[in-house]
């Protein structure tokens, strides 16, 4: 059956234009939060049949008016069940729609894969039809309010099967994951909380532990504050209710990098006690040139390990400056491939840092200077 619920007037829909869908039937998406609507609003754009569940009546109207599916109905016979609900629960409504639905595969979406694996399995439930998963997409804001169709494009999509898993199950999953737009890869879940502990969890408590330190800092000092404070502690604004169950569920692998991350730091503190002593250059050094040897190994655009130079560009604080200065870019034949701004506290004017070609960089901040653009630097000053 193909949904043909409308949205109502004035809603926003986030659904995207229709193409050629893998999946087939209806999917039952349980919770209607970031994710489960995100996923809503993505399968919908691809004409699935998608039914919404939730504990909360008010959240699943909420996604309901906002076009992420229909409200489930006691006669819905979904392929595909999709448990989007906190860490905590995951494994009680996993076992639940496992026996409610015993024609369909079921997955989740949660941030820690091996926890609620075990627990399932230590109750004896027959995991055959259960695939664990994990889109790496999110957003600081949560709820169905801030769903988005497209939150999932481009992004890496984990998915954990095992010796037990159907090959036809596998497909709905990967579907899954392919007709939102993400990338499906294959893990265990012990890779992918050991993974995910690197790359999210351990960050998302540095972000949280610098950021606790603006909290007690006189006002002089936040008046100083530039991008580099900023994008360090972008993360920090995340539900704390949200965390306490990620990192409790996926504490070992945890506190594994975070006692190697304090003595990391204690290496660097006993060096700056004494910057003079021999040997403390070298500790600082070596700090900073391996951080600069792990950002290189980070994955660049479209996944690849590409890098780009950038220059600096200072914008005016006027409507359409942004737009004349991507359009004189267009001219002089330069990609943009990355953009940060930042604004100058106190000052009418912005930073505009832009990312392109290597080889794009000379003709860009020449062409750019004809126009009258002011250059404040570039990557290599």
């Amino acid at each position: 059956m193909t949904d043909t619920t409308s949205v109502p007037t004035g809603a926003r829909s986030s659904v995207a234009p229709r193409t050629a869908a893998r999946l087939s039937g209806t999917v039952r998406v349980v919770g209607a939060g970031l994710l489960g609507s995100s996923i809503g609003h993505a399968l919908r754009g691809k004409g699935i049949d998608v039914v919404l569940a939730d504990t909360s009546p008010a959240q699943l109207r909420l996604a309901v008016d906002y076009g992420a599916g229909r409200a489930a109905a006691d006669d819905d016979a979904p392929v595909l069940v999709v448990v989007a609900v906190p860490p905590d629960v995951t494994a009680d409504v996993i076992e639940a729609e496992l026996t409610r639905f015993p024609d369909a595969v079921v997955t989740d979406v949660a941030s820690v894969k091996l926890e609620p694996f075990r627990s399932l399995r230590d109750r004896g439930v027959d995991l055959t039809r259960y695939i664990g998963s994990h889109p790496l997409a999110g957003r600081e804001r949560g709820g169905a309010i801030s769903a988005r169709a497209d939150l999932f494009i481009g992004r890496p999509w984990v998915v954990c099967r095992d010796a037990d898993t159907r090959a036809t199950d596998l497909a709905l999953v990967e579907g899954l994951a392919l007709d939102v737009g993400a990338m499906p890869l294959e893990m265990t879940p012990e890779e992918h909380d050991r993974s995910v502990a690197l790359t999210s969890h351990v960050p998302q408590v540095v972000a949280s532990l610098l950021a606790g330190r603006l909290a007690v800092a006189d006002e002089g000092a936040l008046r100083l504050s530039g991008q580099g404070v900023r994008d360090t502690t972008r993360i920090a604004a995340s539900a704390p209710e949200l965390w306490v169950q990620i990192l409790g569920a996926n504490a070992a692998p945890v506190v594994e990098i975070l006692d190697a991350l304090a003595a990391d730091l204690r290496e660097v503190s006993e060096a700056l006690r004494a910057p003079e002593a021999p040997g403390a250059r070298r500790v600082v050094a070596e700090t900073i040139r391996q951080g600069n040897d792990g950002v290189e190994r980070l994955p660049g655009k479209h996944g690849q390990n590409q890098r780009f130079e950038s220059l600096v560009v200072m914008i005016d604080d006027t409507a359409g400056q942004l737009g004349r200065l991507f359009g004189e870019l267009g001219e002089l034949g330069v990609n943009v491939e990355d953009l940060r701004l930042e604004h100058s506290p106190g000052a009418q004017f912005g930073l505009a840092e832009i990312s392109v070609d290597p080889a794009a960089l000379h003709g860009a901040i020449t062409g750019l200077q004809e126009r009258g653009w002011r250059i404040a630097g570039t990557t290599n000053d």
